[in-house]
């Protein structure tokens, strides 16, 4: 048997035996699974970032263990079979890769995208948009449903367009602070994050990571000042904010 199928059946295997014997595997649900699924695929993330390779192998095998945890529920409520899932996914990217497949031609990555967006459509999707997660985290979200409208033709055609329309929203969201209407300043800040998106697609840059490598460093550099603060015997909350910026531009140069 290859390594691979014979490493595979004993993980199904032991999810098996686990179920069957542990008390805690034996009490889980899918509802009480869910919070632990998102956790661990935020770990997984959290590793990408990182370049923790080390961590990634392992967090894979952690989201890999909660797909068989899954998938063993589903059997024992006469839903699906393990196979089903397996042959699903196989299936499904074989139609909606007609280019390898079958005979469709393509130019490139943006061709393959609109083919994908237009098989979805085929399959039953009421909506370009239908795919993207309710629960998704707000700015990926809203990357999610850009790149999905771009498919369709809904898209600007120039970077300084797209430019144009942030300052035009940060106008308007101007325009708002002044009217104290806090509904309509709420409103039209979620207008200039949503553009700031649009742009980052634009320029090649992904939002949520650079969010959140800004995030760490943010962390890194506050983290610095605490340490630095407690070594001269003092808390950040005591000091003055000249003297907090001294040491936050001494964070920044390391």
């Amino acid at each position: 048997m290859n390594p691979l199928a014979s490493s595979f059946l004993q993980l199904v295997t032991i999810m098996d035996e686990l179920r069957e014997q542990c008390p805690w595997d034996k009490k889980q649900t899918i509802d009480t699974l869910r919070s632990m699924t998102i956790e661990e695929t935020y770990e997984l993330a959290d590793a990408i970032t990182s370049k923790d390779w080390n961590g990634i192998r392992e967090e894979l095998g952690d989201v890999l263990l909660h797909i068989l945890f899954y998938a063993r529920i589903g059997k024992e409520e006469n839903k699906f079979q393990l196979q089903e899932v397996i042959d699903g996914i196989a299936k499904k990217l074989i139609d909606r890769h007609p280019h390898i497949y079958g005979d469709v031609k393509v130019e490139n990555e943006e061709d393959v995208k609109r083919n994908w967006e237009k098989l979805k459509l085929k399959e039953g999707k009421t909506s370009v948009l239908s795919g993207v997660p309710v629960s998704l985290p707000a700015l990926v979200k809203a990357t999610r449903m850009q790149v999905k409208a771009k498919q369709v033709g809904f898209e600007w055609k120039e970077t300084s367009e797209v430019w144009n329309k942030v300052e035009e929203e940060i106008g308007e969201l101007k325009e708002a602070l002044v009217s104290s209407d806090v509904s309509k300043i709420e409103d039209e800040f979620g207008d200039v994050l949503f553009s700031l998106v649009n742009y980052a697609r634009f320029i090649g840059v992904d939002p949520e990571s650079a969010l959140e490598k800004t995030n760490l460093k943010f962390k890194t550099r506050f983290m610095y000042m605490e340490a630095q603060a407690t070594a001269l015997g003092k808390n950040l909350g005591d000091m003055t904010l000249s003297e907090m910026d001294m040491l936050w531009n001494e964070a920044k140069t390391k």
